[in-house]
């Protein structure tokens, strides 16, 4: 099996290419929504957040997308998957618009999954993906977290890191210019 590593550009910047998607927490702010729906599953108007993430990454020309799931996190693959049957009998109505919608989700990117086989937590999470990323930068997006579509904030942190070389963050700080934890000190997505 052969692999093609990116090319870097003329400045010798690796191009940042994939987006990494923590999306295997138990989703406990949300409870009791989320103790049978996975929190990236809840509907924002008429689709699930974690399709608004990836229609983000897209945008941003990010079209190979690592999930790490967790257990009760299938509805995640079945959402990015074809449902033949549900196509088909779409088709059989004539109903060409949710047939449409139904199949956005299936090519907006190349969707590969790995699981993160207990909950340590968001930096393990990323180290999950390891393996698919190797030594090339990517982006991490949260799968909760909606950006306004108008807003190019990822974009604009692709330039940044291309221009700049090493990580990119946004955040919101408090007051003490750390990013806010949960109440009991650790980061509780």
């Amino acid at each position: 099996m052969t692999s093609t590593a990116p090319t870097p550009s003329r400045d010798g910047a690796t191009p940042v290419l994939k987006a990494v998607i923590p999306a295997a927490g138990l989703g406990t702010r949300f409870l009791p929504a989320t103790k049978a729906t996975p929190k990236e599953m809840l509907p924002v108007v008429d689709k699930p957040a974690i399709q608004y993430v990836v229609e983000e990454a897209t945008r941003a020309g990010l079209r190979d997308v690592l999930m790490v799931t967790g257990r009760n996190k299938a509805a995640l693959e079945d959402h990015f998957d074809r449902h033949w049957e549900l196509e088909q009998a779409l088709e059989a109505k004539g109903d060409q618009l949710r047939l449409a919608r139904v199949r956005k989700s299936t090519s907006l990117a190349n969707v590969h999954y790995v699981r993160q086989g207990e909950p340590k937590g968001l930096g393990h999470a990323v180290l999950c993906a390891a393996d698919h990323v190797g030594n090339n930068p990517f982006a991490v997006l949260l799968g909760d977290d909606l950006i306004d579509a108008r807003d190019r904030l990822l974009e604009q942190m692709i330039a940044v890191q291309q221009e700049r070389g090493g990580s990119v963050r946004t955040g919101h700080p408090s007051h003490t210019g750390k990013l806010p934890r949960g109440h009991d000190g650790r980061d509780d997505r």
